[in-house]
């Protein structure tokens, strides 16, 4: 990918959910929500402070992250769906 994100922004790309409940229920496509869930694809350098100096983002390339179901606009590079959001709609890193 040839894309790289400006000061606090973060590209994301969603991961799959489930398409079948803890029932057993399968959820058909059109009826599934989009996942809340993503990988971290690049980040920004960071956003600057009021001295000046640049303050570095808290997610990585490779983070899982959930994010606001609205959070983000979506855009397609290579063929990819992503996200791109500032790091402000990222509301944690899953730890494994």
């Amino acid at each position: 990918m040839k894309f790289r994100p400006l000061h606090d922004r973060v590209v994301v790309k969603r991961v799959d959910s489930e398409t079948k409940t803890a029932g057993g229920i399968i959820i058909p496509d059109t009826a599934a929500e989009k996942p809340q869930e993503g990988e971290v694809v690049a980040v920004g350098p960071g956003t600057r402070g009021d001295d000046n100096e640049l303050i570095a983002l808290d997610v990585k390339k490779g983070d899982r992250v959930l994010f606001g179901k609205w959070s983000g606009t979506e855009v397609k590079v290579d063929g990819v769906e992503l996200l791109i959001m500032k790091e402000s709609d990222i509301m944690g890193v899953i730890e494994k």
